[in-house]
């Protein structure tokens, strides 16, 4: 089945297509949208090592100049090192503003695409396909993109929309267990926040990787992400919701060097801690952190902070969210499944939340 949604910003209004197969004509429709025009498509070495030369006839297909620009996967990608190796690239291949950078991967090839895209000339035209859960239900939506820095995950970027969001779910057939629990950990996000109807879903799903359920999946969670992002494009109010879990979550990934825990894996353990803490002060509904556990638990997501711990420079790392507005920093809690808000605190008030 295919969905279509049309994400409207005030910078930009762009399509999102979620169709099974997709892929398989994808050159096709990048040479109907592009024609005459050059194409640097932006992926990781794994992605390339998959479907390299089905890629390259794809691009091919497209009958635009094309160059291919792989980097190597993970994290440590997300640097300003590794833009610098892209903007040369860009030179070299002579991309001007009338072109257009693509982004092929997880989510970190479409942040560190996405900066690219928005900082190079100033802004060229960029065009996401995800190829990971967290990808297709977060990440390529939205318009946010980054770097890491070694102080912190995503501490400098900026919001650069797509032109074009093209997702196929067959992707996710490809997709380890490991890497599926990492998406799956953004969708308990969304149904924690905004949809206590997905959360039961997600309790009764028997085959999580089925295809016209994922789709469907799919789409409810971009359609969620869509009635955020379109009241509040810079993070300023009810977009902050897609942040629950991520203040403890990339605090942990920052200091394990992004080695030890996926992005999912460390949401989780944030979204639960979190929870746990606020149920204990009345500021969560009661029994709501079990309901969490179990279904955390039920896909073979972390439900605990890493045993050792050191509690003081977790929450100094989380101070350096950018969720922090002076000696302040807005967290995001649930009252309830499916009812997210924000609460700000002190610093000081902050250990009381990971303890």
């Amino acid at each position: 089945m295919k969905y279509s949604l049309t994400i409207n910003m005030k910078s930009r209004k762009y399509p999102v297509v979620i169709e099974s197969g997709l892929f398989r004509s994808v050159g096709n429709t990048l040479g109907e949208h592009f024609a005459g025009k050059k194409i640097a498509l932006i992926t990781d070495e794994t992605i390339l090592k998959l479907y390299g030369d089905f890629l390259k006839k794809q691009l091919d297909a497209s009958h635009c100049e094309w160059e291919i620009i792989a980097l190597p996967a993970g994290d440590t990608s997300k640097s300003f090192d590794t833009l610098t190796v892209i903007y040369k690239r860009l030179i070299d291949f002579q991309i001007t503003r009338d072109d257009v950078i693509v982004s092929l991967g997880g989510g970190v090839i479409g942040d560190i695409s996405g900066f690219a895209a928005a900082t190079f000339l100033r802004g060229v035209d960029f065009v996401q396909i995800p190829t990971t859960l967290i990808g297709q239900v977060d990440s390529s939506i939205g318009g946010k993109n980054g770097v890491n820095l070694p102080e912190g995950k995503n501490l400098v970027g900026t919001f650069y929309q797509p032109t074009y969001v093209y997702i196929d779910p067959d992707f996710v057939k490809t997709l380890s267990d490991y890497n599926m629990a990492d998406g799956m950990a953004e969708i308990i996000k969304y149904a924690c926040v905004a949809d206590a109807d997905l959360f039961s879903d997600l309790i009764r799903m028997n085959n999580y990787r089925d295809a016209k359920l994922i789709e469907s999946i799919i789409y409810r969670c971009c359609l969620i992400k869509k009635q955020m992002i379109e009241q509040d494009e810079k993070d300023q109010g009810i977009r902050m919701l897609t942040n629950f879990g991520h203040t403890i979550g990339h605090a942990i990934e920052n200091l394990y060097d992004y080695r030890l825990y996926g992005h999912g894996q460390a949401v989780a353990i944030g979204m639960q801690t979190i929870t746990e803490h606020s149920e204990a002060m009345g500021l969560t509904g009661i029994n709501t952190s079990a309901m969490l556990k179990e279904v955390l638990l039920e896909y073979g997501l972390p439900a605990e902070l890493p045993q050792g711990i050191d509690k003081e420079l977790l929450a100094q790392t989380m101070m350096k969210d950018k969720k922090r507005r002076g000696n302040k920093i807005n967290l995001v809690l649930i009252e309830k499944i499916g009812k997210g808000y924000i609460y700000p605190i002190e610093k000081a008030e902050i250990r009381k939340f990971i303890d």
